[in-house]
């Protein structure tokens, strides 16, 4: 997988289509209360870090896995969208990532 629209050193030889792929994570009540805790006397959540890092993660190794089935030998153009769903004492935090498949080869 390659970022960017362009590739120094490879061309784009066949688009194949744009793939989508999505993960959704929940956060618990105790996840979300040390968060919140966190946030309130300032610095960052390593539960909500974790979290996010382990949703990418499982978003790249699927947008490889959807460019295999569509028999393309890369991904360009990747875009990772984050968001969250919240209600009550209840929190599920997303992410949608996409990108072109493309055939590339070096030039």
């Amino acid at each position: 997988m390659k970022t960017g629209s362009v590739l120094e050193r490879y061309r784009v030889v066949e688009r194949k289509e744009i793939i989508t792929v999505a993960s959704v994570f929940g956060m618990n009540m105790f996840r979300g209360f040390f968060a919140g805790i966190r946030y309130i006397f300032g610095g960052c959540s390593s539960v909500s870090q974790q979290v996010l890092r382990d949703s990418s993660w499982v978003c790249l190794a699927e947008l490889r896995r959807e460019s295999l089935l569509s028999k393309a030998s890369d991904v360009i153009a990747v875009d990772l969208h984050y968001s969250e769903i919240s209600d009550d004492d209840k929190s599920m935090r997303f992410l949608v990532a996409s990108g072109t498949a493309v055939v590339v080869e070096k030039t």
